[in-house]
């Protein structure tokens, strides 16, 4: 009787395959998205955690609710300015890993 064996794949094997080698064009915009959507959550959380609404969040950094929403559901229109008022009115604790090349340089 012939065994019927399925080839698994990692995780990292799909994402080469299906979008596209590290390092690819889209590899690297499906990357970017996928960090801006994990940092849209992180506000998310660290707003609720401090038990603010949006409004209020908004209020603390002189933007606007909708801006805060939007800045939850996608932060690919954020600047780096904003971003990080925001995680300062959260009292959130902040820091940006550069990876160049072989080296790993962290700003806090």
């Amino acid at each position: 009787m012939a065994e019927n064996k399925m080839k698994s794949y990692s995780l990292s094997e799909m994402k080469d395959e299906v979008i596209g080698e590290i390092g690819t064009p889209e590899r690297d915009q499906y990357e970017y998205e996928l960090s801006m959507e994990i940092l849209g959550r992180m506000i998310k959380t660290a707003r609720k955690e401090r038990n603010l609404t949006q409004e209020q969040l908004g209020d603390l950094i002189g933007v606007k609710k909708a801006q805060i929403s939007k800045l939850e559901s996608s932060t690919n229109s954020a600047t780096i300015d904003t971003i990080i008022k925001v995680f300062k009115a959260l009292k959130a604790e902040i820091s940006f890993n550069v990876k160049i090349e072989n080296q790993n340089l962290q700003v806090s």
